[in-house]
């Protein structure tokens, strides 16, 4: 008589072990990557909503302003879930943001105390924003958006 066979053997099962361990091996580190990228993205979003009231200053004055001047509130009233600290400085007619994250533990270990300096730069009439790679201290360029890798 002929036996059927049911089940999986041995070896199937280690196959899919093995398959499923090399597919977490790609996965893990590119998903870590991902949250850092997305936890980056809030210091630009919180820059943003410091550079009309800058640019606005700057018209007015021709100076920068500085924390609690020109509309510009004290650093930690700019914070976020990542961001700890948002503060308005520079001078003329070079203006910055720069934004401090919180420490590892409530962010990705990369950006973990870290921080970035937006400039913006008064070219006559228009006012240009850049995220300079080199302002960002400590950060590896592949956490960086596009926007700060290129200038």
């Amino acid at each position: 008589m002929k036996s059927m066979q049911k089940g999986f053997t041995l070896i199937e099962l280690m196959i899919v072990v093995a398959i499923i361990a090399i597919l977490a091996a790609i996965a893990i580190p590119q998903y870590q990557n991902y949250v850092t990228k997305s936890q980056f993205s809030e210091s630009q979003t919180i820059a943003d909503g410091l550079k009309t009231p800058i640019v606005e200053y700057y018209n007015q004055t021709g100076n920068c302003p500085g924390p609690g001047t020109g509309g510009i509130a004290l650093a930690t009233s700019y914070s976020g879930k990542y961001v700890q600290t948002a503060t308005a400085g520079g001078t003329a007619p070079t203006c910055t943001i720069t934004v401090k994250f919180k420490p590892t533990g409530s962010v990705s270990k990369p950006l973990g105390g870290q921080q970035v300096i937006f400039t913006g730069t008064d070219n006559g009439g228009s006012f240009a924003w850049v995220c300079d790679k080199s302002h960002a201290s400590g950060i590896d360029t592949k956490y960086l958006p596009q926007a700060c890798v290129g200038n």
